[in-house]
């Protein structure tokens, strides 16, 4: 699921959408043909308990039917107090920055009543997030303490989403699309977009000639109208605001089998190269261009708009033409070839470094329904690749925080 700061779409969510679809018509019994060379042979170690570590898991969800998402929980504060809930199976998203939680109102765990932003008119501050299949997640900008182990964010501007008692919603936010604002259509209690920017739309939505396409909406009584907003209020990557271990993430995972597994656990870690535990290491750094693009060269040819991204539920890339794999008679968003099929590729970074991939796609209505884990899941994406889910299994991957430092200079960057 990724969030393109100067476009406001997120790219990925109609996967995210339809992994329910998955689970209803998958068959029984794995594919168990092929293992998926997915590290490429690097060993992994995954991060013990520790100040900047929680627990990261990849299980069914919220709503118990939910395939390849990674979850962690949190302890969400009424600003200054000590007025607090833990809200669990937020989805963690490099592909997109900033918290987004789901109100008690559609079905998600946040009970509290979060201060509203306002502007400097008074007006409450409403905000509207489109996904690329037209459906949306709309709800108001609040403030909250925000607590992950010991690392805290303390008066974080976030999204509330499926606020019942707040405007409501935009036509420019609808435009006759499909409400995600539900636990059953959301999948999660809420989103945490740990990627590559501090801010959800930056710049361009804070002053300019005019506004952008609407993202932020001033909301008096008499309705909400798009609207500039400062830096400070804009919704945030929750790292960023960390006093510490705030330069970026890396996302743990183990490998399963090729058949899937029901669930794996591992460890999303604060900070770059800030302590014992978050080291570089040996691991490759591919820097990206201004869109956290990369190059993935598949089959002698370079594709400059490609990714990882953990709030994609399968590696998705390219079409039925270019692959040579048809795509499922249930939903056309994923593959289904006749048998697991293997494919290498490279990606390079901005700094010209290479790394090889291997990975392998199966048929996802063959994939074990009582499974939730799969590192074989994929779908087109034409002129592009997608690395979700899948490819985070078995690797430890770097996510850094464009004008951070790290070892590795502020330029943002993925490293594994």
């Amino acid at each position: 699921m990724r969030s393109d700061n100067r476009a406001f779409w997120l790219r990925g969510a109609g996967m995210l959408a339809i992994s329910t679809f998955l689970l209803a018509s998958a068959a029984c019994g794995g594919s168990g043909s092929s293992s998926n060379n997915n590290n490429n042979g690097n060993s992994q170690v995954i991060a013990g308990p520790g100040p900047n570590v929680v627990t990261l898991v990849a299980d069914p969800g919220a709503t118990g039917n939910y395939t390849n998402g990674s979850f962690v929980s949190a302890t969400v504060c009424l600003p200054g107090t000590t007025t607090c809930q833990t809200i669990d199976h937020l989805l963690v998203d490099t592909g997109s920055f900033g918290l987004r939680i789901l109100s008690s109102a559609g079905g998600g765990a946040l009970t509290l009543a979060l201060p509203t932003v306002k502007d400097s008119s008074n007006r409450p501050i409403g905000e509207c997030v489109q996904f690329i299949d037209t459906s949306f997640l709309w709800g108001p900008v609040a403030l909250a303490d925000l607590k992950l182990s010991s690392e805290v964010a303390s008066s974080l501007p976030v999204h509330v989403v499926g606020d019942t008692n707040f405007n409501p919603v935009p036509n420019g936010c609808s435009m006759g699309g499909i409400d995600r604002d539900t636990l059953q259509q959301l999948g999660a209690n809420g989103i945490i977009g740990v990627g590559g920017v501090q801010y959800d739309c930056g710049s361009s939505c804070a002053s300019g000639p005019t506004i952008p396409t609407p993202l932020y909406y001033a909301c008096p009584n008499t309705g909400c109208v798009p609207s500039f907003l400062p830096l400070a209020q804009q919704v945030q990557n929750p790292v960023a605001l960390f006093a510490t271990d705030n330069n970026g993430v890396i996302v743990e995972l183990p490998q399963v089998p090729s058949g899937g597994a029901p669930s794996a656990t591992g460890a999303l870690v604060f900070g770059i190269g800030t302590q014992s535990n978050n080291a570089l290491g040996t691991a490759s750094v591919l820097t990206l261009d201004n869109s956290l693009n990369f190059i993935t060269t598949f089959k002698n040819v370079q594709y400059t708009a490609s990714f990882v991204d953990s709030g994609s539920n399968g590696i998705f890339f390219l079409d039925t033409t270019t692959t040579g794999m048809a795509t499922c008679q249930f939903s056309d968003f994923f593959y289904c070839p006749s048998s697991t099929q293997s494919f290498s590729a490279n990606n390079t970074g901005q700094n010209a470094t290479s790394t090889p991939i291997s990975f392998s796609i199966a048929d996802a209505n063959s994939l074990a329904k009582a499974n939730f884990v799969f590192n074989n899941l994929g779908g087109p994406s034409p002129n592009s690749f997608d690395w979700g889910l899948p490819f985070f299994l078995g690797r430890n991957v770097f996510v850094s925080i464009a004008g951070k430092n790290t070892p590795s200079g502020t330029a943002p960057f993925v490293a594994y």
